[in-house]
This record gives structure tokens, C-alpha cells and sequence, in this order.
């Protein structure tokens, strides 16, 4: 029998595990039920793929998404692996043979949507495989779907509880990159894994840099952003509506950059040639609702945008975990405004949830506006959402460029007094007018010339009056009155600071940044490679993932050509080292490869 790090070389062809894989690994193939929590990028696959391999008979992966399907079973197939998949795509014919191949016990690797699992035909089938000792395990990936809180939710996954009462003894690995304290716990609660080995891995991305900008006509802060550092790479930008996902690709098209829509008004074709397009092509910017993301393996990803709130710091951290997946620099860029929290907080409380929802709702939405008002590390407050502890990562915005601050306790209670004084009837313009003591018609109409608070707030500037107003909403010392045309009123967190009780730091909005000069990052590739040879490999990468119909990353990661790269191997031997370069593809390729890396020495 194979070792776990014969299979790790031979097949994968990396040269050694990372972080907890092999005690994973080891365990599972042992005959252990998991949960593993690992950031994406980590190496989840891999604790499932090896162990399938290393025990007999068929694993059954169970996956919410027909294209991680596909692609992990292109790029298992590539590595000589057995694997297969069964979803609505596939055509009868097709269908037909993969569970021929299954009831005849030649396939290493089955993926099935959870659907598709609980049919009772699906179900007779896995019974033959139990019942002729040729059921290897089950692996249930994106594991935080069984979570009712989690914006993934999937109900299909309540029925995967079925499974150690139904097939005793087989071993079941859970795992997902995403899960809170309280997902956790609802995973082990709903999969029934209370006796399994909890495998918690660190969430901290490092290649990440995270920056949290304030709404200043987003779209082109975006573009600035997308031109500036990464003017033809791929990249994922979130927003809330459908409307909004067509207008932005739509925009971004405009200005020259190649974006495509995807949420799930448009019909399934479209979704599905965007989707292709974003995954085998270079260079395409995806604009997206939270209907586009999971599941996608697309390691070259270099960065995830948000030009609207996430609802959580759990969705925010999956989100952006999408980017960099190949380890490399990545960035997670976010503008936000208080209207942002303030329609989340309308979304929770118009919601169909009861109030336990809500205040979970509340919390989480809280949890991340605590996030995007942190003048300190960034990361320290990601991390510690997640119970983890860290030091200053020196790699995110407030990090690189600690912001300045001010004690704006004085200027919070002189604008609660005035919302008070005018009657908590009017929005933030009126009663910046009356703090700075402008008579407009309308301050006049109304005699709020003739109150305390008209002109008491002269020293500072309508801008950093907005700002004092935007962190009031954003903290909830004030609540927008939708049924009163926007008109602010006071909360009962107001009262200790109009007493006095406590203070308010609030950060300096920073100035407009200069404008850069942009750079092609595709072609600043780290360490000094000689970009010829470089370029080349990816030339001859993308021409055969286009002749296997699979995407270019299935073949070979950037990161075995950047090393091949470095290594410049002269002969089979030397190619065997590289990462990433098992035995079927050194067999399959290995011969072309040397043949380009000699015409270009």
C-alpha cells in the first residue's frame, strides 16, 4: 500500500505537506471522521483526494457546485486520477456510463451535488458499494452550507445527517474554509460529528492586503483602483443588486476594461459562458451578487473588490479569500458609507426571520462595521472575529498608513443636540446647515435660525460634518426614519455621550490620493524571472488546456511555471522536482517542457 507521501509526490507531485494535510491525511485514511477548517488556498482537497486514494473502493464527494465539480475532476483526471462527476449537466449517455463505472468499482473519486445523493436510485447504488466492501468514504465540502445563518445556506445539506446511521463505519471528512463559532458548532451539530477530530487551521491569508476606503463616487475609485495596480488581471467585484452587477460591468466595459456580469436573473447560459470565460481566460474582471464565488478554484486571482457592505465578516472573509489562492500578493479592496449600514440594518429588520435571527443579524452586522471603522490592524480584527489572535500584520491599509485621528466627542454631542433641538424630523443637510449657521430659505421657513444649537458647529466644514453624521449612523448613536423621508433621531446610545460619559475617536477622512502611474503587474514577476521563458510556458499552458477543453490552470499552477522558471531543468529528472509536477503530467508533458526551456537558453 501507498504511503500518504508517495501519494503526495507521485500523483500531486509536491514534495511535502503543509500546516495539519498529513495528520489529516492520516487520519481520515485510518478510518476517522474530520472537521477541517482551512482558509482557501490551503490545501483542503488534498485531505480528502489522498485519502480516497489510499483507501479501497470509491469516495463520494459531496459538492454544491456543478463547475468545482468539473474542474476538480479535470484536474484529478490530469494527475492520472480516476474521478468523475454526476449533475445535471451531463448529458443521459454520459450519465449513464459514470454510474456504470461506479457499480463496476473503477472510479477513485465520485462528486455528487447533495441533491443528487439523497435520491433513493443514488442511494441503491452507494448501498452495492457498502455491501461489497467498495465504499471509501464520504467528503462533504463547503461544509458551512449546512448553516442556516450562513448566507451559503443550502437546506439540501440537513439531509446529509443521514449518513453515519445509514453507512456505519465509513468515514466522513467535513470542511470549509468559513465558519464561526457558531457555524462550527452547527456543522457538528447538523453532520452529526460530534466525536470527530476538529482540525482548525489558522485564517489568516498573509499574501492578502486588505483596504477599507470611504465612499467617494465609488465606481470611478474602483476603476482607479483596477487601473492603477491591476489594469489586465483577473478580478472578482461584488455588489448587492442585480442592477447594480449589469451597470458596473457595463461601466467598467466602457472605460476599457473587460468586465462580465454574472447573478442569477441572467439565464443559465449566460451564467455559464461568463463563468468559462472568467476561469479560462486571462484577465476577465467578473462583477457579481454572492450568487458567483464558491467553489471557484481560479488560482490566480488577484483581487476581490467590494463596492457594497458584505452582510458579515464571515462573507467578507470568504469573499475575499478568492483572491491569491496561489499564494502570491493579492489584494481585498471595499468602499463603504454609512447608507451601506443603514439598508443592511433595514434588510435584518424587514426580514421574514424571528428575532433570534435578528440579533445573530444584528451582531454580525455590527461585528463588520467594527471592521471598516478600525483605525488599527485590520487583520487583528478579521483574525479575531474568528477567536485567533495576532500581532499587526504591517500589510493592510491601516497598517501601511496609520490614519489620523480626532476627538470628535464635542462635535458628536453638539450634532445629537441639534438633531434633538430640530425636532429628530430632518436629515443630516438640514441640520448640517443650521450647525454652521447657514439661513437657507428652508433653515429660515422653519425658525431654526431662533434655536441653541444654530451656528454652533461653525469650525468645522460641511465634509467633516458628513463624516461626524456618517459615523453617528454607522455606530447607531443616531437611526435613520425612512418613513419620515430620511429624518435622523437619537438612540438610546446617545444618552452617555450627550452626558459626557464617554468619548469619540473618530478617524481624519484621507485626502485624495495622487494620481499613479499604472503598472502591469502580469508582467512584474516576482524574484527577477526572466519573463521570455515565462511567457513562453504560459503560451504553450494555454494551448493545451484549450486542446483539453479544460482551463489553463488545471494544467499546470503559475507558480510550477515561475519555478520551472527558476530551475531552468535540464532533463526529466530535474522536472521531477518541480511542485506540482506529478508522475502523469511529468509522462504527458515533461518532454515539451524541456524541449521550450532549451530554446530559450
Amino acid at each position: 500500500m501507498n504511503s500518504a507521501r508517495q501519494v503526495l509526490q507521485h500523483v500531486f507531485g509536491y514534495a511535502q505537506f503543509r500546516d495539519e494535510q498529513e495528520s489529516i491525511v492520516e487520519h481520515v485514511a485510518a478510518g476517522g471522521d474530520a472537521l477541517v477548517l482551512m482558509p482557501t488556498g490551503g490545501g483542503k482537497s488534498l485531505c480528502f483526494q489522498i485519502p480516497a486514494l489510499l483507501r479501497p473502493g470509491t469516495a463520494i464527494v459531496i459538492s454544491p457546485l456543478i463547475a468545482l465539480m468539473h474542474d476538480q475532476v479535470s484536474a484529478l483526471t490530469e494527475a492520472g486520477v480516476a474521478a468523475a462527476c454526476l449533475n445535471s449537466s451531463l448529458n443521459l449517455d454520459t450519465s449513464r456510463t459514470v454510474e456504470n463505472a461506479l457499480y463496476q468499482g473503477t472510479l477513485d473519486l465520485l462528486y455528487v451535488a447533495p441533491e443528487r445523493l439523497m435520491t433513493p436510485r443514488f442511494l441503491d447504488q452507494i448501498d452495492h458499494l457498502r455491501d461489497t466492501n467498495r465504499l471509501a468514504l464520504f467528503a462533504i465540502d463547503e461544509a458551512h452550507c449546512v448553516s442556516q445563518w450562513g448566507h451559503d445556506f443550502r437546506p439540501e445539506y440537513l439531509a446529509l445527517s443521514i449518513l453515519p446511521e445509514r453507512y456505519p463505519g465509513i468515514p466522513r471528512i467535513a470542511l470549509t474554509a468559513t465558519a464561526d463559532h457558531q457555524t462550527q458548532g452547527e456543522i457538528v451539530k447538523r453532520l452529526h460529528l460530534s466525536n470527530a477530530r476538529q482540525f482548525i487551521s489558522s485564517f489568516d491569508r498573509p499574501n492578502i492586503r486588505y483596504t477599507i476606503v470611504e465612499k467617494n463616487d465609488p465606481r470611478r475609485q474602483l476603476f482607479n483602483f483596477i487601473r492603477d495596480d491591476f489594469p489586465r488581471a483577473a478580478g472578482i467585484v461584488y455588489c448587492l443588486s442585480r442592477r447594480k452587477v449589469e451597470e458596473t460591468a457595463a461601466w467598467l466595459t466602457e472605460q476599457g476594461i473587460t468586465a462580465l456580469p454574472y447573478h442569477a436573473g441572467l439565464p443559465t447560459e449566460t451564467r455559464s459562458a461568463h463563468q468559462n470565460r472568467f476561469l479560462r481566460e486571462d484577465g476577465i474582471v467578473m462583477v457579481a451578487t454572492i450568487a458567483f464565488g464558491m467553489g471557484i478554484d481560479k488560482p490566480d486571482v488577484r483581487f476581490v473588490a467590494h463596492l457594497d457592505l458584505p452582510r458579515s465578516i464571515e462573507g467578507y472573509y470568504q469573499e475575499t479569500g478568492r483572491a491569491g489562492r496561489d499564494g502570491l500578493p493579492a489584494r481585498a479592496w471595499m468602499a463603504w458609507g454609512a447608507q451601506d449600514i443603514v439598508q443592511q440594518r433595514r434588510m435584518i429588520e424587514e426580514s421574514d426571520g424571528d428575532e433570534n435571527y435578528k440579533r445573530l443579524a444584528r451582531n454580525r452586522l455590527d461585528a463588520l462595521v467594527g471592521l471598516v471603522e478600525a483605525t488599527t490592524c485590520r487583520r487583528q480584527h478579521l483574525l479575531g472575529y474568528f477567536g485567533e489572535k495576532a500581532a499587526p500584520c504591517g500589510n493592510c491599509d491601516n497598517c501601511l498608513e496609520p490614519p489620523l485621528t480626532w476627538d470628535a466627542t464635542e462635535a458628536a454631542r453638539k450634532a445629537l443636540s441639534c438633531v434633538y433641538r430640530t425636532g429628530q424630523r430632518y436629515g443630516a443637510g438640514h441640520i448640517i446647515d443650521v450647525l454652521r449657521g447657514e439661513a437657507t430659505d428652508k433653515v429660515r421657513e422653519r425658525d431654526h435660525e431662533k434655536i441653541s444649537t444654530f451656528g454652533i458647529g461653525r469650525e468645522l466644514d460641511e465634509p467633516r460634518w458628513r463624516a461626524v453624521f456618517r459615523q453617528l449612523i454607522a455606530r447607531e448613536y443616531v437611526r435613520i426614519d425612512h418613513e419620515r423621508y430620511n429624518a435622523l433621531a437619537l438612540t438610546e446610545a446617545a444618552r452617555p455621550l450627550l452626558r459626557g460619559e464617554c468619548t469619540l475617536l473618530l478617524r481624519i477622512p484621507a485626502e485624495k490620493p495622487r494620481t499613479r502611474r499604472p503598472r502591469n503587474i502580469h508582467h512584474d514577476i516576482p524574484g527577477g524571472l526572466p519573463t521570455t521563458l515565462f511567457d513562453r510556458l504560459k503560451a504553450w499552458r494555454s494551448t493545451t488546456a484549450q486542446a483539453h477543453n479544460v482551463p489553463a490552470y488545471v494544467i499546470f499552477h503559475d507558480a510550477t511555471l515561475r519555478e520551472i522558471t527558476l530551475a531552468r531543468p535540464a532533463a526529466l529528472n530535474d522536472l521531477r522536482q518541480i511542485s506540482g509536477v506529478g508522475d502523469r503530467k511529468l509522462e504527458a508533458y515533461g518532454e515539451e517542457i524541456l524541449k521550450i526551456v532549451a530554446e530559450c537558453i
